[in-house]
């Protein structure tokens, strides 16, 4: 899911499959520790009990902790303290988390594409013989943008149709929580809101060992204008849910409404815990309508509030982020911010978590294989009041990497899946906007700007030449539920302070019904073919509500044409 947020692709995570990780295949790093430590010290985010705050703050100074501010919102103190801070802490019944503030999430790196014709890992054809979507060479144009015919993901959805029919409104604010935002792209700059942008993180050059973290800072203070993106992740969420029809590339879903990029995320694709709150406050006190989170909180893949086999340290930190999370979450909420999340890319039924091999991921190298069971979360995606979006491939069929559960699933989305029919092809992924600059860095454009590989698209339709780049994962489904969501914040929300006003809870339901049913397959132990052994995932529920898709797939047309 993201763990941000970016995801593996499904070429990665089946190249692995005996060890499937979420989308992200982290960076070597640290947290922003090194940033925060002043002569031993860190700060840290102690979260109190309702009516605790005094007792929290006589702990915090017990322990050795000195006070750093606080947010009265979320219910928490900043602590400034040395290493044995929390061992020292005596939590009682007034504190319910701590955790320092650090890197504790991260998008994975932009994903390389496959050799042309020449299938990952090995993998074979899907099973049963289901019918993958048609190359791109073998695409028509058809009547829409330049790359339309390549969008087969708008097609399923039926977002090519809805455009002329509810495109969306301006006054609708789409929030973009990731790792920015290239904004002068020029097929997101028409639509994207640069007054309202902020930029939540600062970059770190180096992580604490002196090892490269997000690397040399391009801007002074390190801190990123907020119309960049030197992932690529957040400009490739933003493209999916709102480029606008100019002639230029692509189209999103909803490309009449206003991207804001609110971002938490580091060059390097690292989350800091605080930064994701602040993101989503700010999300909530400047009125945006529905914000996209593709990505998961660090360090931990599923936080368990009483692993034994973990330290009362890591116990605390895992509190701490589901603690803060959901307040943090509720808080936006009960403002009419409507939340949507990736599932992950785990390939997990995460309604039966069995194992964590991959956690604590920070500091790296320190993950070690502990069990885990359904009290255990990842978060946002099994937070309350979040709707959790799956991804599906060309064929339809549950993407690979995908991970599904009956609790879980609240709605299914393209998000692509390379291996979906014979071998493996680029095109099976989602096309939308990618950073020139990050396209540079990363070496899949040469010194000509042209790309070197099928997942890169040049289009220099009008003379000043756009990149676009297909990536997979639960990642890119849910921008395409959130431009959905936008379309029917459009139709259906009141004039209110600035914009339109539609509760979450109404947003929530007219998704749900204007999916379209999808039920599992038959039979239900649905067997996936790659190389080095196939996987089995198992699909409970009815067509109106299962684990693979939820209550359906999300569908534009429908939400442009219905009438409660």
């Amino acid at each position: 899911m993201r763990r941000v947020a970016s995801a593996l692709t499904a070429l990665a995570v089946v190249a692995a499959l005996g060890a499937c990780t979420p989308e992200t295949a982290p960076k070597p790093g640290t947290t922003s520790a090194a940033r925060k430590t002043v002569a031993g010290q860190a700060e840290y985010l102690v979260f109190y009990a309702d009516g605790h705050h005094g007792d929290a703050l006589r702990a915090v100074e017990q322990a050795g902790g000195a006070p750093a501010g606080e947010d009265a919102r979320l219910g928490y103190l900043m602590a400034r303290a040395g290493a044995s801070f929390v061992d020292r802490l005596n939590p009682g019944q007034a504190i319910v988390g701590v955790s320092q503030d650090r890197a504790i999430g991260y998008a994975p790196p932009t994903p390389a594409a496959p050799p042309a014709n020449r299938s990952a890992g090995g993998a074979t054809s899907v099973s049963r013989g289901t019918a993958a979507f048609p190359d791109a060479q073998s695409f028509t144009k058809g009547s829409g943008e330049p790359l339309a015919g390549r969008q087969w993901d708008m097609r399923m959805i039926g977002a090519d149709r809805a455009h002329a029919k509810a495109p969306g409104s301006r006054q609708v604010l789409v929030g973009v929580i990731d790792t920015g935002v290239d904004g002068k792209h020029p097929d997101i700059a028409p639509n994207f809101n640069r007054e309202l942008s902020r930029n939540f993180v600062t970059d770190e050059p180096k992580d604490a060992l002196g090892e490269e973290l997000d690397g040399p800072c391009e801007a002074a203070g390190c801190k990123d204008p907020v119309d960049e993106d030197d992932d690529g992740h957040g400009t490739h969420v933003a493209s999916t849910i709102a480029s606008p029809i100019n002639g230029i590339g692509v189209a999103g879903v909803a490309p009449g409404v206003q991207i804001v990029n609110i971002r938490a995320g580091q060059d390097s694709g690292f989350f800091f815990l605080k930064p994701s709150l602040d993101a989503l406050t700010y999300a909530a006190d400047i009125g945006i309508d529905v914000v996209n989170m593709s990505y998961y909180i660090d360090p931990w893949l599923f936080n368990c509030a009483a692993n034994k086999a973990d330290s009362k340290k890591e116990q605390l930190e895992q509190r701490a982020i589901i603690t803060g999370m959901q307040r943090a979450l509720d808080y936006a909420r009960q403002r009419h911010v409507t939340l949507i999340t990736a599932l992950g890319n785990g390939s997990t039924d995460l309604g039966r978590p069995e194992v964590d091999k991959q956690s604590p991921d920070f500091p790296q190298g320190s993950e070690r294989e502990r069990a885990v069971d359904n009290t255990c979360l990842n978060v946002p995606a099994e937070s309350r009041g979040v709707i959790s979006v799956s991804a599906v491939g060309p064929s339809g069929r549950k993407a690979i990497y995908s991970d599904y559960g009956l609790e879980q699933t609240d709605v299914a989305a393209p998000g692509g899946d390379a291996l979906d029919g014979d071998g493996s092809k680029a095109t099976r992924s989602v096309l939308a906007a990618a950073p020139e600059k990050m396209l540079r860095a990363t070496g899949r454009i040469d010194a000509r700007g042209n790309p070197k590989g099928p997942d890169v698209v040049k289009d220099c339709t009008r003379g000043t030449c756009s990149y676009y780049q297909y990536l997979d994962g639960t990642s890119m489904a849910a921008p395409h539920a959130t431009g959905v969501a936008a379309i029917l914040i459009s139709r259906f929300g009141k004039p209110g302070k600035g914009g339109l006003d539609l509760a979450p809870a109404t947003v929530e339901d007219l998704l749900y019904q204007t999916a379209t049913r999808k039920g599992c397959p038959s039979p239900r132990q649905y067997e996936y073919h790659v190389a080095g052994g196939n996987a089995v995932h198992d699909c409970e529920g009815e067509p109106s509500r299962n684990g693979f898709y939820g209550h359906g797939i999300v569908d534009a047309w429908k939400a442009a044409t219905f009438e409660p």
